[in-house]
């Protein structure tokens, strides 16, 4: 993965992580449940986005190369873990 984009995904985690700290403390300040849901939602809504970010530069980098290799053991290895990774999220 380049740096600059590693360095994207890194950042996206480390807001999350903060995030998610912060709703620990709702938690344990007994915030309002609506509250602590809403930001439960925005914290899944951004991980969706880094696995998305991430699929992205696989798509673009891993499966394209091992597409057009000659090698179509490898070539059957990527789409069928690209069809499980679907169908773990339900988008398939």
């Amino acid at each position: 993965m380049a740096d600059e984009y590693k360095q994207g995904i890194l950042n996206r985690l480390k807001s999350i992580e903060g995030h998610v700290r912060g709703i620990q403390r709702m938690v344990d300040d007994d915030v309002y449940c609506i509250d602590i849901i809403n930001q439960n939602l925005a914290v899944q809504r951004a991980l969706e986005k880094v696995n998305s970010l991430v699929l992205e530069r696989h798509l673009q980098t891993c499966v394209t190369t091992a597409i057009q290799d000659d090698d179509a053991a490898e070539r059957e290895r990527v789409i069928d873990e690209i069809l499980s990774v679907f169908e773990a999220t339900g988008k398939l």
